[in-house]
């Protein structure tokens, strides 16, 4: 997974998803970036939050995305040019 924050400049972020678990009213997602720091980065997502991402889901290019065999082999994905 990689991350970009308008804070850190170009700072490019590797990191992988660790952990999802509710606190209260919210999932809170954990992250861990492993270079170039390591950081534990958490989102809290309410409930209409975590709706939006379902319905994202929901959309033809990220369906197309998710059912593609080519991510169920373990390849090396290509770099985003811009995200």
């Amino acid at each position: 997974m990689l991350f970009r924050s308008t804070g850190l400049g170009k700072t490019e972020l590797v990191g992988k998803v660790v952990e999802m678990k509710r606190e209260g009213d919210y999932l809170v997602l954990c992250v861990d970036t492993l270079e170039p720091v390591k950081w534990r980065i958490r989102a809290a997502m309410s409930f209409k939050d975590f709706a939006t991402v379902i319905r994202a889901c929901g959309k033809f290019r990220v369906l197309s995305f998710l059912l593609s065999p080519a991510q169920w082999f373990n390849r090396q994905p290509r770099h985003p040019e811009n995200f």
